[in-house]
């Protein structure tokens, strides 16, 4: 598969059937978001690769337990009221249960922080698709960065007092096997040209 083909055929593939890939692919699909650019060629985005289940298992009940705590108002982001939502009824992994859990962050503070760390998800997303992987961006994570709880656990795991939770990725197998791959209308992203 050629790049602009894993571009236009990217898609979030959120049903994974939970088998886990080969390492050898993992670690492609790293150091595709290892060779993002960056502002500055700073190399900052620190990647936390999650592939423990019961790390998982207790990544999502320490999500479940912060987004339950919150209330959504009429004007909070859909997804941030559909994660609130869904934790109060219970049982909500934000995962969607995918074997491989990506967490990115950078340094605090830094004015390219989500810029870069973007850019190596999106990376990381495109080759996933050319690994025929599924991969879909998880924002959760990032939405919580000011939890203690969250904070504290990433620390066990390499997350620093210096750095920001920037968002994550989740990988694996799509539910029939492959990622899903039908390309959604364009109907926003307007283009100006000036010529």
């Amino acid at each position: 598969m050629d790049a602009l083909e894993a571009i236009r055929t990217r898609r979030s593939t959120r049903r994974m059937d939970g088998a886990m890939p080969p390492k050898e692919l993992i670690e492609q699909v790293i150091e595709a978001g290892r060779m993002a650019p960056s502002g500055g060629n700073n190399q900052s985005t620190h990647m936390i690769v999650i592939t423990n289940k019961e790390v998982l298992g207790e990544l999502a009940r320490l999500a479940e337990k912060a987004f339950a705590a919150m209330e959504a108002g009429p004007d909070t982001y859909k997804s941030l009221r559909n994660s609130i939502n869904a934790s109060k009824k219970g049982g909500y992994v934000f995962y969607y249960g995918a074997p491989v859990l990506i967490v990115t962050a950078n340094r605090k503070g830094y004015g390219n922080a989500m810029a870069d760390s973007a850019c190596a998800l999106q990376n990381m997303m495109i080759a996933a698709n050319a690994l025929d992987l599924g991969s879909c961006w998880i924002n959760q994570l990032h939405w919580l960065d000011d939890d203690p709880g969250i904070r504290e656990y990433l620390k066990t795991y390499g997350l620093s007092d210096e750095e920001t939770i920037t968002g994550g990725l989740i990988l694996g197998y799509g539910i029939d096997g492959a990622p899903v791959r039908t390309p959604l209308p364009r109907t926003g992203n307007p283009v100006t040209w000036v010529e």
